[in-house]
């Protein structure tokens, strides 16, 4: 069981599977998907989403962006949906954040509903992701006393700077990667500032995890996004965010 918080600064998470794009798929599965979510899921809504990606050419690397259709069925308050698509679903909440002993069955009613009407032959990909928004009342501030891990600036660069973005991948075994990246955030006041900590875990191969062991993957990409969040913090931002220690 990791650190709770009064006031935690996750602001999505979202579990995002691909399947073979060989399984089944049809324009009437939406609907069907909606009919076994619907007690939780009462909401639908047709929304196109931008999915960018990237090609090795012979020259260059080129962009690709596609608009991709999703139907999303969203929970009464609108803070929880999920979204499908062909070869595609996903289970997002917003803030405010429950839990995960919340979030986990949100993501197994899905899963369930979904394979129950497409049964897709295999999971492509499957993606863990925690977006964490982190508002400080300073414009400038010293990112040392609040993270542990944040860009270096050499003694003989100007200590003061703007916008910046650093990131790395860490590699488990040989199956999963999680994607760590902090970057500074637009607010509203100039005299305030902001930070997005953002925890990518995922599968490094395609193919790795079979449907029958998603949660179990799931349990453990969590249990490092949690590991890896905590290990990214001071205990000053700990104090911000009303560390519950009993």
């Amino acid at each position: 069981m990791g650190r709770k918080y009064k006031n935690p600064p996750i602001v999505e998470a979202l579990c995002e599977f691909q399947f073979e794009p060989d399984s089944p798929w049809d324009l009437a599965m939406p609907g069907l998907i909606y009919e076994k979510v619907r007690d939780a899921f009462p909401k639908r809504r047709q929304a196109k989403v931008l999915d960018v990606g990237f090609l090795a050419g012979p020259e260059a690397v080129e962009q690709k962006v596609r608009a991709m259709d999703r139907m999303q069925f969203l929970r009464e308050d609108e803070k929880a949906l999920i979204q499908v698509g062909p070869h595609f679903l996903a289970v997002n909440h917003l803030e405010p954040y429950p839990s995960w002993e919340e979030f986990l069955p949100l993501i197994e009613k899905g899963l369930e509903a979904y394979c129950d009407v497409a049964a897709p032959k295999n999971i492509h990909r499957i993606g863990l992701r925690y977006i964490n928004r982190i508002q400080f009342m300073e414009q400038r501030i010293d990112l040392e006393e609040y993270f542990e891990f944040h860009p270096f600036v050499g003694p003989n660069l100007p200590q003061e700077f703007g916008p910046f973005i650093v990131g790395i991948q860490v590699i488990y075994g040989d199956s999963d990667i999680l994607k760590i990246t902090l970057t500074a955030a637009r607010t509203e006041t100039s005299d305030t500032s902001a930070m997005i900590l953002d925890l990518d875990y995922f599968l490094a191969k395609p193919g790795e995890v079979m449907l029958g062991n998603v949660v179990e993957w799931v349990n453990v990409a969590h249990d490092r996004i949690e590991d890896a969040f905590e290990a990214c913090i001071t205990d000053r931002l700990r104090q911000m965010f009303g560390e519950v220690t009993e």
